[in-house]
C-alpha cells in the first residue's frame, strides 16, 4: 500500500489482501536507520487536480496490468538478482503482483479513512502522514470517494540494498475516478470523470527478518 520455491511474499499478500478486501466491505518490518521523506499528500492532490481526464474509455473488464521486469544487466536488475541470493524465496514478478494488489488496498482503505486496513501495511512513519491526512479531512467535515477502475502498469522503478534491508520502489500508471466532497455534498477537489494518474510508491523489508513482509515507506505523484 510487494523467488525460488514457494512464493511467499505472493502468498502474504494475497492473505493480507484477502483479509483486508473483508474488512472494507463490512504490501509490509520494522524501519532500521533509513530517513524517510513525507508522503506528499498535498502535492498528490494537486496532482489529481490537474491530471489529463480520459474521456469516452469504455467501462469493461480492465486487461491484466504491464509487469515488464528490468533487465537484469540493468543496475536495478543486478540489484534484485543480489536480493534473490540473501533470500530464495524472493522473485520480482511475485512481489509485483503483491504490490498491486497493496496499492488497490492502501488507496481505497486511504479514500474511505479506514485506519485498521492501512495500519499493517505502512511503516510508522508512512502511517502517521496518512492518518494526518485523514484527520484534517475529517475535521473539514468532507468524505472522499475513490475507485480504481484498472492499473494499466506497475514496474520496478528502483532497488536498493543495504546489508539485508531492500527497498523497491514500484511506478503505478492507473485509471481511477476520484472526488473529494465538501460539508454539503458538493465536490470539493478531483472529478467524477475518469483519470489516468502516475504513482511513484517505495516498499522496504528486512530479507534477513522472519518477516516476509513489505511495507509501504513512501509514496508521491510521479
Amino acid at each position: 500500500m510487494g523467488q525460488s520455491g514457494f512464493p511467499i511474499d505472493l502468498v502474504l499478500f494475497g492473505l493480507i489482501a484477502a483479509f483486508l478486501i473483508l474488512r472494507l466491505r463490512s504490501v509490509l518490518g520494522r524501519r532500521t536507520g533509513f530517513e524517510r521523506p513525507p508522503m506528499d499528500v498535498q502535492g498528490a492532490h494537486s496532482a489529481l487536480r490537474s491530471s489529463p481526464v480520459i474521456e469516452g474509455r469504455a467501462e469493461t473488464v480492465a486487461p491484466a496490468p504491464s509487469r515488464p521486469m528490468p533487465d537484469p544487466a540493468s543496475e536495478t536488475g543486478a540489484v534484485l538478482l543480489r536480493m534473490q541470493e540473501v533470500d530464495r524465496s524472493f522473485q520480482p514478478q511475485h512481489f509485483l503482483e503483491g504490490a498491486e494488489q497493496a496499492f488497490r488496498i492502501i488507496v481505497t482503505a486511504f479514500a474511505g479513512g479506514d485506519r485498521d486496513a492501512l495500519r499493517p501495511l505502512l511503516s510508522d512513519e508512512t502511517f502517521r502522514t496518512f492518518d494526518t491526512a485523514i484527520t484534517d479531512r475529517e475535521g473539514r467535515g468532507e468524505t472522499q470517494r475513490t475507485e480504481i477502475r484498472s492499473i494499466a502498469s506497475a514496474t520496478i522503478e528502483s532497488a536498493e540494498l543495504a546489508g539485508t534491508m531492500a527497498r523497491i520502489a514500484v511506478r503505478f500508471v492507473s485509471d481511477q475516478v476520484n472526488v473529494t466532497l465538501g460539508r454539503d455534498g458538493q465536490p470539493a477537489a478531483g472529478t467524477d470523470a475518469v483519470t489516468e494518474i502516475t504513482d511513484l510508491w517505495s516498499f522496504e523489508r528486512d530479507l534477513g527478518a522472519k518477516d516476509p513482509t513489505w511495507r509501504l515507506i513512501g509514496a508521491r505523484s510521479a
